[in-house]
Protein backbone atom coordinates (compact mmCIF):
# COMPACT_ATOMS: atom_id res chain seq x y z
CA UNK A 1 0.00 0.00 0.00
CA UNK A 2 1.40 3.38 -1.06
CA UNK A 3 0.73 6.47 1.06
CA UNK A 4 0.96 10.21 0.46
CA UNK A 5 -0.33 13.35 2.19
CA UNK A 6 -2.22 16.26 0.68
CA UNK A 7 -4.27 19.33 1.56
CA UNK A 8 -7.45 19.52 -0.50
CA UNK A 9 -11.21 19.94 -0.39
CA UNK A 10 -12.52 16.40 0.20
CA UNK A 11 -15.74 16.91 -1.74
CA UNK A 12 -13.70 17.78 -4.87
CA UNK A 13 -11.43 14.73 -4.78
CA UNK A 14 -11.84 12.38 -7.75
CA UNK A 15 -11.12 9.12 -5.99
CA UNK A 16 -12.57 5.64 -5.84
CA UNK A 17 -13.40 6.09 -2.16
CA UNK A 18 -13.53 9.13 0.09
CA UNK A 19 -13.29 8.23 3.79
CA UNK A 20 -14.57 10.67 6.40
CA UNK A 21 -15.05 10.44 10.13
CA UNK A 22 -18.41 11.34 11.67
CA UNK A 23 -19.17 12.26 15.26
CA UNK A 24 -22.45 10.99 16.64
CA UNK A 25 -24.91 13.76 17.47
CA UNK A 26 -25.78 17.18 16.08
CA UNK A 27 -22.14 18.23 15.45
CA UNK A 28 -20.82 15.59 13.01
CA UNK A 29 -17.49 17.40 12.46
CA UNK A 30 -15.99 20.00 10.13
CA UNK A 31 -15.33 17.72 7.14
CA UNK A 32 -18.72 16.03 7.41
CA UNK A 33 -20.39 19.45 7.54
CA UNK A 34 -18.70 20.39 4.24
CA UNK A 35 -20.02 17.23 2.62
CA UNK A 36 -23.50 17.88 3.99
CA UNK A 37 -23.42 21.28 2.29
CA UNK A 38 -21.96 19.86 -0.95
CA UNK A 39 -24.68 17.21 -1.16
CA UNK A 40 -27.43 19.81 -0.69
CA UNK A 41 -28.32 18.33 2.67
CA UNK A 42 -28.70 14.72 1.49
CA UNK A 43 -25.85 13.46 3.69
CA UNK A 44 -27.42 15.28 6.62
CA UNK A 45 -30.72 13.46 6.05
CA UNK A 46 -28.88 10.11 5.91
CA UNK A 47 -27.22 10.86 9.23
CA UNK A 48 -30.42 12.16 10.81
CA UNK A 49 -32.31 8.96 10.12
CA UNK A 50 -29.58 6.95 11.90
CA UNK A 51 -28.25 4.82 9.04
CA UNK A 52 -24.76 5.18 10.56
CA UNK A 53 -24.64 3.71 14.06
CA UNK A 54 -23.26 5.93 16.78
CA UNK A 55 -20.77 3.36 18.07
CA UNK A 56 -17.14 4.16 17.24
CA UNK A 57 -16.02 2.02 14.31
CA UNK A 58 -19.42 1.71 12.67
CA UNK A 59 -19.36 2.27 8.90
CA UNK A 60 -21.72 3.15 6.08
CA UNK A 61 -20.69 3.01 2.41
CA UNK A 62 -22.48 5.35 0.02
CA UNK A 63 -22.23 5.35 -3.78
CA UNK A 64 -22.45 8.39 -6.04
CA UNK A 65 -23.29 10.98 -3.38
CA UNK A 66 -24.55 14.12 -5.19
CA UNK A 67 -22.15 17.07 -5.07
CA UNK A 68 -19.18 14.86 -4.22
CA UNK A 69 -16.61 13.90 -6.88
CA UNK A 70 -15.66 10.57 -5.28
CA UNK A 71 -17.20 7.36 -6.61
CA UNK A 72 -17.94 6.20 -3.07
CA UNK A 73 -18.06 7.84 0.34
CA UNK A 74 -17.26 5.73 3.38
CA UNK A 75 -18.68 7.17 6.57
CA UNK A 76 -16.90 6.01 9.72
CA UNK A 77 -18.20 6.78 13.19
CA UNK A 78 -15.87 8.33 15.76
CA UNK A 79 -18.57 7.78 18.39
CA UNK A 80 -19.76 10.47 20.76
CA UNK A 81 -17.54 13.60 20.90
CA UNK A 82 -17.28 13.44 24.69
CA UNK A 83 -16.09 9.81 24.49
CA UNK A 84 -13.58 10.32 21.68
CA UNK A 85 -10.20 8.92 22.74
CA UNK A 86 -7.29 6.86 21.39
CA UNK A 87 -9.33 3.66 21.41
CA UNK A 88 -12.26 5.26 19.55
CA UNK A 89 -9.93 6.66 16.90
CA UNK A 90 -8.24 3.30 16.41
CA UNK A 91 -11.63 1.62 16.14
CA UNK A 92 -12.58 4.05 13.38
CA UNK A 93 -9.30 3.55 11.51
CA UNK A 94 -9.49 -0.24 11.86
CA UNK A 95 -13.05 -0.32 10.56
CA UNK A 96 -12.08 1.85 7.60
CA UNK A 97 -9.11 -0.41 6.89
CA UNK A 98 -11.28 -3.50 6.77
CA UNK A 99 -13.69 -1.91 4.30
CA UNK A 100 -10.90 -0.58 2.08
CA UNK A 101 -9.20 -3.99 2.09
CA UNK A 102 -12.37 -5.55 0.65
CA UNK A 103 -13.21 -2.89 -1.94
CA UNK A 104 -12.66 -3.40 -5.64
CA UNK A 105 -11.06 0.01 -5.89
CA UNK A 106 -7.57 1.27 -6.64
CA UNK A 107 -7.26 4.32 -4.43
CA UNK A 108 -8.77 6.18 -1.49
CA UNK A 109 -8.69 9.68 -0.02
CA UNK A 110 -8.77 9.30 3.76
CA UNK A 111 -9.46 12.26 6.05
CA UNK A 112 -9.60 10.39 9.37
CA UNK A 113 -6.35 11.92 10.66
CA UNK A 114 -7.68 15.48 10.21
CA UNK A 115 -9.45 15.56 13.55
CA UNK A 116 -8.80 16.95 17.02
CA UNK A 117 -7.98 14.36 19.67
CA UNK A 118 -7.00 15.42 23.17
CA UNK A 119 -3.35 14.73 23.92
CA UNK A 120 -2.49 13.73 20.35
CA UNK A 121 -1.06 15.78 17.50
CA UNK A 122 -1.52 15.41 13.75
CA UNK A 123 1.69 13.40 13.43
CA UNK A 124 0.42 10.74 15.86
CA UNK A 125 -2.90 10.59 14.01
CA UNK A 126 -1.15 10.22 10.66
CA UNK A 127 1.19 7.49 11.93
CA UNK A 128 -1.65 5.51 13.47
CA UNK A 129 -3.80 5.86 10.34
CA UNK A 130 -1.14 4.59 7.94
CA UNK A 131 -0.12 1.77 10.27
CA UNK A 132 -3.69 0.56 10.82
CA UNK A 133 -4.80 0.87 7.19
CA UNK A 134 -1.72 -0.99 5.91
CA UNK A 135 -1.98 -3.67 8.58
CA UNK A 136 -5.66 -4.18 7.69
CA UNK A 137 -4.58 -5.06 4.15
CA UNK A 138 -2.54 -8.05 5.34
CA UNK A 139 -3.91 -11.37 4.14
CA UNK A 140 -2.42 -14.84 4.66
CA UNK A 141 -2.33 -16.99 1.53
CA UNK A 142 1.06 -18.73 1.64
CA UNK A 143 -0.24 -22.28 2.08
CA UNK A 144 -3.55 -21.98 0.26
CA UNK A 145 -3.80 -24.03 -2.94
CA UNK A 146 -5.89 -21.33 -4.59
CA UNK A 147 -4.85 -17.72 -4.24
CA UNK A 148 -7.33 -14.88 -4.56
CA UNK A 149 -7.73 -14.18 -8.28
CA UNK A 150 -9.94 -11.15 -7.88
CA UNK A 151 -7.92 -8.10 -6.89
CA UNK A 152 -9.48 -6.30 -3.98
CA UNK A 153 -8.17 -3.63 -1.69
CA UNK A 154 -6.88 -0.15 -2.42
CA UNK A 155 -3.24 0.18 -3.46
CA UNK A 156 -2.88 3.96 -3.00
CA UNK A 157 -4.03 6.02 -0.04
CA UNK A 158 -3.86 9.78 0.25
CA UNK A 159 -4.16 11.22 3.75
CA UNK A 160 -6.21 14.39 3.37
CA UNK A 161 -5.92 17.50 5.52
CA UNK A 162 -7.63 20.88 5.44
CA UNK A 163 -4.29 22.70 5.73
CA UNK A 164 -0.98 21.75 4.16
CA UNK A 165 0.68 18.88 6.06
CA UNK A 166 4.09 19.78 7.48
CA UNK A 167 7.21 17.62 7.41
CA UNK A 168 6.42 15.99 10.76
CA UNK A 169 3.13 14.63 9.44
CA UNK A 170 4.76 13.22 6.32
CA UNK A 171 7.51 11.63 8.43
CA UNK A 172 4.93 10.15 10.78
CA UNK A 173 3.03 8.62 7.86
CA UNK A 174 6.26 7.01 6.69
CA UNK A 175 6.85 5.64 10.20
CA UNK A 176 3.39 4.13 10.30
CA UNK A 177 3.95 2.45 6.95
CA UNK A 178 7.30 1.01 8.08
CA UNK A 179 5.76 -0.35 11.27
CA UNK A 180 3.06 -2.00 9.18
CA UNK A 181 5.77 -3.62 7.02
CA UNK A 182 7.32 -5.03 10.17
CA UNK A 183 3.95 -6.23 11.39
CA UNK A 184 3.28 -7.98 8.09
CA UNK A 185 6.58 -9.87 8.28
CA UNK A 186 6.00 -10.88 11.90
CA UNK A 187 2.44 -12.00 11.17
CA UNK A 188 3.47 -14.00 8.12
CA UNK A 189 6.23 -15.83 10.00
CA UNK A 190 3.88 -16.56 12.89
CA UNK A 191 1.12 -17.85 10.63
CA UNK A 192 3.33 -20.19 8.62
CA UNK A 193 3.09 -23.84 9.76
CA UNK A 194 5.97 -25.34 11.71
CA UNK A 195 6.91 -27.69 8.87
CA UNK A 196 7.75 -24.60 6.80
CA UNK A 197 8.80 -22.01 9.36
CA UNK A 198 11.68 -23.97 10.89
CA UNK A 199 14.77 -22.55 12.62
CA UNK A 200 16.54 -22.69 9.26
CA UNK A 201 13.66 -20.76 7.66
CA UNK A 202 13.99 -18.02 10.28
CA UNK A 203 17.73 -17.90 9.59
CA UNK A 204 17.07 -17.61 5.86
CA UNK A 205 14.60 -14.80 6.52
CA UNK A 206 17.27 -12.91 8.45
CA UNK A 207 19.68 -13.42 5.56
CA UNK A 208 17.12 -12.08 3.08
CA UNK A 209 16.63 -8.99 5.24
CA UNK A 210 20.39 -8.43 5.33
CA UNK A 211 20.46 -8.74 1.54
CA UNK A 212 17.60 -6.26 1.14
CA UNK A 213 19.00 -3.71 3.61
CA UNK A 214 22.75 -3.07 3.50
CA UNK A 215 22.57 -1.61 7.02
CA UNK A 216 21.94 -5.14 8.35
CA UNK A 217 24.59 -7.76 8.97
CA UNK A 218 23.74 -11.36 9.81
CA UNK A 219 25.59 -14.29 11.37
CA UNK A 220 24.01 -17.72 11.84
CA UNK A 221 25.37 -20.41 14.15
CA UNK A 222 24.50 -24.02 13.37
CA UNK A 223 24.33 -26.76 16.02
CA UNK A 224 28.09 -27.22 16.02
CA UNK A 225 28.53 -23.47 16.48
CA UNK A 226 25.97 -23.40 19.29
CA UNK A 227 27.87 -26.22 21.04
CA UNK A 228 31.20 -24.44 20.55
CA UNK A 229 29.76 -21.31 22.17
CA UNK A 230 28.86 -23.40 25.22
CA UNK A 231 25.11 -22.83 25.14
CA UNK A 232 24.22 -25.90 27.20
CA UNK A 233 20.71 -24.74 28.13
CA UNK A 234 19.84 -24.02 24.49
CA UNK A 235 21.29 -27.37 23.41
CA UNK A 236 19.24 -29.23 26.02
CA UNK A 237 15.99 -28.01 24.47
CA UNK A 238 17.16 -28.67 20.91
CA UNK A 239 18.46 -32.21 21.44
CA UNK A 240 15.04 -33.90 21.20
CA UNK A 241 14.29 -32.60 17.70
CA UNK A 242 15.55 -33.78 14.33
CA UNK A 243 15.13 -30.24 13.03
CA UNK A 244 18.51 -28.45 13.35
CA UNK A 245 18.65 -25.55 15.77
CA UNK A 246 19.94 -22.13 14.77
CA UNK A 247 21.26 -19.13 16.66
CA UNK A 248 20.71 -15.97 14.63
CA UNK A 249 22.61 -12.71 15.21
CA UNK A 250 21.27 -9.77 13.18
CA UNK A 251 23.00 -6.40 13.61
CA UNK A 252 21.76 -3.00 12.46
CA UNK A 253 24.29 -0.18 12.53
CA UNK A 254 22.48 3.08 11.95
CA UNK A 255 24.14 5.34 14.51
CA UNK A 256 26.80 7.83 13.42
CA UNK A 257 29.33 5.79 15.36
CA UNK A 258 29.55 2.02 15.41
CA UNK A 259 30.89 2.46 18.94
CA UNK A 260 27.48 3.67 20.17
CA UNK A 261 26.08 1.07 22.53
CA UNK A 262 23.30 -0.92 20.87
CA UNK A 263 19.85 -1.85 22.06
CA UNK A 264 19.72 -5.65 22.02
CA UNK A 265 16.45 -7.45 21.24
CA UNK A 266 16.28 -11.15 22.12
CA UNK A 267 13.40 -13.13 20.59
CA UNK A 268 12.25 -16.57 21.63
CA UNK A 269 12.24 -18.74 18.50
CA UNK A 270 10.46 -21.99 19.41
CA UNK A 271 9.13 -22.88 15.97
CA UNK A 272 7.06 -25.64 17.55
CA UNK A 273 6.58 -26.45 21.22
CA UNK A 274 5.18 -29.89 22.02
CA UNK A 275 6.26 -29.49 25.64
CA UNK A 276 8.91 -32.18 25.18
CA UNK A 277 8.75 -35.07 27.64
CA UNK A 278 6.37 -32.90 29.73
CA UNK A 279 3.96 -33.20 26.81
CA UNK A 280 1.25 -30.59 26.35
CA UNK A 281 -2.44 -31.59 26.01
CA UNK A 282 -3.41 -32.31 22.42
CA UNK A 283 -6.24 -29.76 22.28
CA UNK A 284 -4.96 -26.52 20.85
CA UNK A 285 -1.42 -27.83 20.35
CA UNK A 286 -1.52 -26.61 16.75
CA UNK A 287 -1.24 -23.09 18.12
CA UNK A 288 2.22 -23.91 19.43
CA UNK A 289 3.52 -22.94 16.00
CA UNK A 290 3.05 -19.42 17.38
CA UNK A 291 5.67 -20.02 20.07
CA UNK A 292 8.21 -18.31 17.82
CA UNK A 293 6.34 -15.00 17.71
CA UNK A 294 9.00 -13.38 19.89
CA UNK A 295 11.59 -14.05 17.20
CA UNK A 296 9.15 -12.93 14.51
CA UNK A 297 8.70 -9.61 16.32
CA UNK A 298 12.47 -9.08 16.44
CA UNK A 299 12.76 -9.66 12.69
CA UNK A 300 9.74 -7.44 12.04
CA UNK A 301 11.11 -4.66 14.23
CA UNK A 302 14.53 -4.76 12.58
CA UNK A 303 12.83 -4.58 9.19
CA UNK A 304 10.97 -1.44 10.29
CA UNK A 305 14.13 0.08 11.77
CA UNK A 306 16.12 -0.60 8.59
CA UNK A 307 13.33 0.75 6.40
CA UNK A 308 13.29 3.97 8.43
CA UNK A 309 17.11 4.13 8.57
CA UNK A 310 16.93 5.10 12.24
CA UNK A 311 20.13 6.64 13.68
CA UNK A 312 20.61 3.95 16.31
CA UNK A 313 22.44 0.64 16.70
CA UNK A 314 20.29 -2.44 17.28
CA UNK A 315 21.18 -6.11 17.66
CA UNK A 316 18.66 -8.93 17.26
CA UNK A 317 19.44 -12.29 18.87
CA UNK A 318 17.25 -15.29 18.06
CA UNK A 319 17.79 -18.72 19.60
CA UNK A 320 15.58 -20.99 17.50
CA UNK A 321 14.68 -24.66 17.83
CA UNK A 322 11.78 -27.07 18.23
CA UNK A 323 10.90 -28.64 21.58
CA UNK A 324 10.06 -32.29 20.87
CA UNK A 325 9.87 -35.57 22.81
CA UNK A 326 12.14 -38.42 21.77
CA UNK A 327 14.84 -40.80 22.87
CA UNK A 328 17.43 -38.03 23.01
CA UNK A 329 15.14 -35.40 24.53
CA UNK A 330 16.03 -33.73 27.83
CA UNK A 331 14.20 -35.27 30.81
CA UNK A 332 12.67 -33.83 33.98
CA UNK A 333 15.36 -33.91 36.63
CA UNK A 334 18.26 -33.42 34.20
CA UNK A 335 20.84 -30.78 35.12
CA UNK A 336 22.46 -28.67 32.40
CA UNK A 337 25.13 -25.97 32.39
CA UNK A 338 24.26 -22.68 30.72
CA UNK A 339 26.59 -20.37 28.79
CA UNK A 340 26.92 -18.28 31.94
CA UNK A 341 28.32 -21.29 33.82
CA UNK A 342 25.26 -21.47 36.09
CA UNK A 343 23.59 -24.86 36.39
CA UNK A 344 19.88 -25.49 35.88
CA UNK A 345 17.72 -28.36 37.09
CA UNK A 346 15.06 -28.95 34.48
CA UNK A 347 11.92 -29.74 36.45
CA UNK A 348 9.55 -29.26 33.52
CA UNK A 349 10.66 -29.61 29.89
CA UNK A 350 7.70 -27.42 28.87
CA UNK A 351 9.42 -24.47 30.55
CA UNK A 352 11.88 -24.45 27.68
CA UNK A 353 11.65 -20.88 26.45
CA UNK A 354 13.50 -19.50 29.43
CA UNK A 355 16.28 -22.06 28.83
CA UNK A 356 17.07 -20.93 25.30
CA UNK A 357 16.66 -17.27 26.29
CA UNK A 358 19.11 -17.66 29.19
CA UNK A 359 21.98 -18.45 26.86
CA UNK A 360 21.03 -15.70 24.41
CA UNK A 361 20.84 -13.19 27.27
CA UNK A 362 24.33 -14.21 28.38
CA UNK A 363 25.57 -13.87 24.80
CA UNK A 364 24.16 -10.31 24.74
CA UNK A 365 26.83 -9.18 27.22
CA UNK A 366 29.51 -9.16 24.52
CA UNK A 367 27.82 -6.21 22.80
CA UNK A 368 28.18 -3.97 25.91
CA UNK A 369 24.51 -3.04 25.36
CA UNK A 370 22.71 0.14 26.27
CA UNK A 371 19.89 -2.15 27.33
CA UNK A 372 18.49 -5.59 26.51
CA UNK A 373 14.85 -6.48 25.89
CA UNK A 374 13.71 -10.06 25.46
CA UNK A 375 10.39 -10.89 23.85
CA UNK A 376 8.76 -14.25 24.43
CA UNK A 377 5.49 -16.14 24.45
CA UNK A 378 6.68 -17.37 27.81
CA UNK A 379 3.91 -18.15 30.30
CA UNK A 380 0.24 -19.05 30.31
CA UNK A 381 0.21 -17.30 33.67
CA UNK A 382 0.56 -13.96 31.86
CA UNK A 383 -2.66 -14.71 29.97
CA UNK A 384 -4.37 -15.38 33.29
CA UNK A 385 -3.01 -12.13 34.75
CA UNK A 386 -3.51 -9.74 31.82
CA UNK A 387 -5.71 -11.54 29.29
CA UNK A 388 -5.26 -11.06 25.56
CA UNK A 389 -5.10 -7.28 25.48
CA UNK A 390 -1.94 -6.42 27.36
CA UNK A 391 1.64 -7.71 27.31
CA UNK A 392 3.52 -8.13 30.58
CA UNK A 393 6.69 -6.17 31.36
CA UNK A 394 9.22 -7.10 34.04
CA UNK A 395 12.87 -6.19 34.47
CA UNK A 396 15.74 -4.99 36.60
CA UNK A 397 15.37 -1.31 35.67
CA UNK A 398 12.09 0.48 36.41
CA UNK A 399 12.90 3.41 34.12
CA UNK A 400 13.36 1.06 31.16
CA UNK A 401 10.13 -0.74 32.01
CA UNK A 402 8.23 2.56 32.16
CA UNK A 403 9.76 3.59 28.84
CA UNK A 404 8.41 0.43 27.24
CA UNK A 405 4.98 0.88 28.81
CA UNK A 406 4.84 4.47 27.54
CA UNK A 407 5.95 3.43 24.05
CA UNK A 408 3.23 0.79 24.02
CA UNK A 409 0.59 3.32 25.01
CA UNK A 410 1.69 5.65 22.22
CA UNK A 411 1.79 2.82 19.69
CA UNK A 412 -1.57 1.31 20.68
CA UNK A 413 0.31 -1.86 21.64
CA UNK A 414 -0.11 -1.73 25.38
CA UNK A 415 1.92 -3.39 28.10
CA UNK A 416 1.86 -3.33 31.90
CA UNK A 417 4.62 -3.74 34.47
CA UNK A 418 4.49 -6.62 36.94
CA UNK A 419 6.69 -6.78 40.08
CA UNK A 420 10.00 -8.58 40.29
CA UNK A 421 10.63 -8.44 44.03
CA UNK A 422 13.58 -10.28 45.58
CA UNK A 423 11.25 -12.50 47.59
CA UNK A 424 10.23 -14.35 44.44
CA UNK A 425 13.82 -15.48 43.83
CA UNK A 426 13.55 -18.04 46.63
CA UNK A 427 10.92 -19.90 44.61
CA UNK A 428 13.43 -21.05 42.00
CA UNK A 429 15.92 -22.62 44.43
CA UNK A 430 17.12 -26.16 43.71
CA UNK A 431 18.72 -28.86 45.85
CA UNK A 432 20.69 -30.13 42.86
CA UNK A 433 21.62 -27.05 40.79
CA UNK A 434 21.89 -23.29 41.00
CA UNK A 435 18.21 -22.96 40.11
CA UNK A 436 15.18 -24.82 38.77
CA UNK A 437 13.51 -23.88 35.50
CA UNK A 438 9.97 -24.14 36.86
CA UNK A 439 8.31 -23.91 40.25
CA UNK A 440 4.59 -24.33 39.69
CA UNK A 441 1.60 -22.11 38.99
CA UNK A 442 1.72 -19.32 41.62
CA UNK A 443 3.20 -16.12 40.16
CA UNK A 444 4.29 -18.08 37.09
CA UNK A 445 5.06 -15.01 34.97
CA UNK A 446 7.13 -13.46 37.75
CA UNK A 447 9.12 -16.59 38.60
CA UNK A 448 9.91 -17.08 34.90
CA UNK A 449 11.27 -13.55 34.84
CA UNK A 450 13.20 -14.26 38.05
CA UNK A 451 14.89 -17.12 36.22
CA UNK A 452 15.82 -14.83 33.30
CA UNK A 453 17.08 -12.14 35.68
CA UNK A 454 19.86 -14.50 36.84
CA UNK A 455 21.43 -14.01 33.39
CA UNK A 456 20.99 -10.23 33.04
CA UNK A 457 23.01 -8.72 35.88
CA UNK A 458 25.54 -7.11 33.56
CA UNK A 459 23.12 -4.63 31.97
CA UNK A 460 19.72 -2.94 32.08
CA UNK A 461 17.11 -5.49 31.07
CA UNK A 462 13.39 -5.79 30.44
CA UNK A 463 11.30 -8.84 29.61
CA UNK A 464 8.13 -8.71 27.48
CA UNK A 465 5.80 -11.67 28.01
CA UNK A 466 3.55 -11.74 24.93
CA UNK A 467 1.86 -15.09 25.54
CA UNK A 468 -1.56 -13.43 25.54
CA UNK A 469 -1.02 -10.90 22.77
CA UNK A 470 1.10 -12.58 20.07
CA UNK A 471 -1.80 -14.37 18.40
CA UNK A 472 -5.56 -14.75 18.39
CA UNK A 473 -7.53 -17.98 18.68
CA UNK A 474 -10.99 -18.94 17.42
CA UNK A 475 -12.47 -17.63 14.18
CA UNK A 476 -9.81 -14.92 13.97
CA UNK A 477 -6.93 -17.35 14.61
CA UNK A 478 -3.65 -15.86 13.50
CA UNK A 479 -0.57 -13.95 14.55
CA UNK A 480 -1.02 -10.29 15.53
CA UNK A 481 2.54 -9.10 14.94
CA UNK A 482 2.71 -7.68 18.45
CA UNK A 483 4.84 -6.14 19.89
CA UNK A 484 6.47 -4.81 16.69
CA UNK A 485 4.66 -1.49 17.04
CA UNK A 486 5.71 -1.09 20.68
CA UNK A 487 9.35 -1.98 20.00
CA UNK A 488 9.63 0.21 16.89
CA UNK A 489 8.09 3.17 18.70
CA UNK A 490 10.52 2.60 21.59
CA UNK A 491 13.46 2.64 19.16
CA UNK A 492 12.13 5.69 17.30
CA UNK A 493 12.00 7.55 20.61
CA UNK A 494 15.45 6.30 21.59
CA UNK A 495 16.80 7.49 18.24
CA UNK A 496 15.29 10.91 18.85
CA UNK A 497 13.43 11.19 15.55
Amino acid sequence: MEFSTKSASPEKQKTACLVIGIFAGKAPGAIATRLIEASAGLLGKILDRGDLEAKAGSTLLLASLPGVAAERVLLVSYGKPEEFNDAAFRSAATAAGKVLAGLKASDAFVTLADVELAGRDAAWLASQTTQILADSAYKYEATLSKKSEEKRGVAKVTLGFASRPDASIEAAAIQGQAIASGLALARELGNLPANICTPSYLADTAKKLAKEFKSLKVEVFDEAGIAKLGMGAFQAVAQGSREPARFIVLQYNGAKSKKDKPVVLVGKGLTFDSGGISLKPGAGMDEMKFDMCGSASVLGTLRAVAELALPINVVGLIPSTENMPGGSAVKPGDVVTSLSGQTIEIINTDAEGRLILSDALTYAERFAPECVIDIATLTGACVVALGNFTSGVLGNDDALARELVDAGTTAGDRAWQLPLFDEYQDLIKSNFADMVNSCGRPAGTITAACFLSRFTKAYKWAHLDIAGTAWKSGNEKGATGRPVALLTRFLIQRAGV
